[in-house]
């Protein structure tokens, strides 16, 4: 699978999703579950490539601010999520996590920023083609810490400061 169609595979689920995450990630196994076992294990090469590049400090203080708070585990959505929206988003965000603050329609911590199910779109479609487990997709784990510097996610006024754009468009109103 090249990345062109890797891409459109993803916008055009979450595009028939209507963006709905557990839409787009059922939509996604759906279609995944059409093609051959090989294609479904490079698929999953490419989602989690892309994951593990969204592994930084810096998106991580973006996906604090987006979500009022995010842990270990709601970052790790928070990636998949953002591949899911698509590569001018995704590639957007990896250049400057500010620019999601332009990028983004709008978003509802309550629904976006949830990309689990997607993630595990390519697990689901192969389980569904062979019976069996998808095989080690062959992406090497991330470093134990994310890239860059860890952002002050406890003080609010610096983040603020560091991510102005985000923060007067999607921070919690009074939280400053």
């Amino acid at each position: 699978m090249h990345e062109a169609e890797f891409w459109e595979l993803v916008d055009g689920t979450r595009e028939a999703s209507g963006g709905d995450p557990e839409d787009h990630a059922d939509l996604l196994a759906e279609q995944l579950s059409a093609l051959d076992p090989e294609t479904v294990v490079d698929f999953a090469h490419h989602f989690e490539t892309r994951v593990n590049r969204a592994w930084r400090w810096d998106l991580w203080g973006a996906a604090w601010v987006l979500l009022d708070g995010a842990s270990d585990d709601a970052f790790d959505s928070f990636r998949c999520w953002l591949v899911g929206r698509g590569r001018k988003v995704f590639e957007g965000a990896l250049h400057d996590p500010e620019s999601l603050a332009d990028l983004l329609e709008d978003f509802d911590p309550e629904t976006d920023g949830e990309g689990a199910d997607l993630g595990c779109a390519p697990y689901e479609a192969y389980e569904r083609l062979t019976g069996t487990e998808l095989p080690d997709p062959g992406v090497p784990e991330p470093p134990p810490e994310p890239e860059g510097t860890p952002p002050p996610f406890e003080d609010d006024r610096a983040l603020a400061a560091r991510y102005p754009r985000l923060w007067e468009r999607f921070g919690e109103p009074g939280r400053e």
